[in-house]
């Protein structure tokens, strides 16, 4: 039984793995081009906390990883959450100013952030201080957010607790982990690396069958056959 391949050209191949790479690199890409945070955001946060009820209990984390621009995202991921929330339960004015405080902080949106651990914890507090939070926040990350890929910030993380710390390291040896810790974009590249190598070639000897059987082969130079003429002038 003779099992036809596809007929695709090595071309073709090499063009799905860079295809699936990209995609895979995309997927997991957290960066900004243009800044998404405006110049006057401070002011329409303060004007929706001049609205506001400075006691309307909200919940902030308590015990997220302490980074330097990874947690003013990840504070802004969920200021953002509570900001969709409030939206459906206040008014007509409420609501313009809530979404234009939103507005400011939509752009986390845009990465595919994971969901909150199960080890993250939130206490009680009132919406003035996280409001203020995120005007602290978006200080913090508006110098860095061209200038920085955020793809390292799409899990969040937990402080440690005490009870299972681990013992200090030298650091020299915290230097050595961040210099050979690798990205995961990267790691699916190189993942990806032998399989397209392993593609390619089985395209190109696909490609030199299908041609060597298209190729015709010259023909076996059979001898004439000698005449009964020619046979009577040898035996003289």
């Amino acid at each position: 039984m003779t099992v036809l391949a596809p007929a695709w050209s090595p071309t073709t191949y090499l063009l799905l793995l860079l295809l699936l790479s990209s995609g895979l690199s995309e997927t997991q890409d957290c960066s900004f081009q243009h800044s998404p945070i405006s110049s006057d955001f401070a002011v329409k946060i303060r004007e929706l906390s001049d609205y506001l009820l400075q006691d309307y209990p909200v919940t902030v984390p308590s015990n997220l990883q302490d980074e330097e621009l990874c947690g003013a995202l990840w504070r802004l991921v969920l200021a953002q959450r509570w900001m969709e929330r409030l939206k459906t339960v206040a008014g007509s004015k409420m609501q313009g100013l809530l979404e234009r405080v939103n507005t400011e902080i939509h752009f986390v949106t845009k990465c595919a952030f994971q969901p909150p651990p199960s080890c993250l914890r939130f206490v009680q507090t009132n919406i003035s201080r996280l409001l203020q939070e995120t005007s602290e926040q978006l200080v913090a990350l508006k110098p860095w957010i061209t200038r920085q890929n955020f793809s390292g910030c799409l899990e969040l993380q937990c402080q440690p607790d005490s009870s299972t710390l681990p013992p200090p390291r030298s650091p020299g040896a915290l230097e050595a982990t961040a210099l050979t810790a690798p990205q995961r974009p990267l790691l699916l590249l190189l993942l990806l690396l032998p399989v397209g190598l392993l593609l390619l070639a089985t395209a190109w000897c696909l490609h030199w069958q299908r041609t060597r059987r298209r190729t015709p082969r010259p023909r076996e130079q059979v001898p004439p056959v000698p005449s009964p003429q020619d046979l009577l002038l040898v035996e003289h």
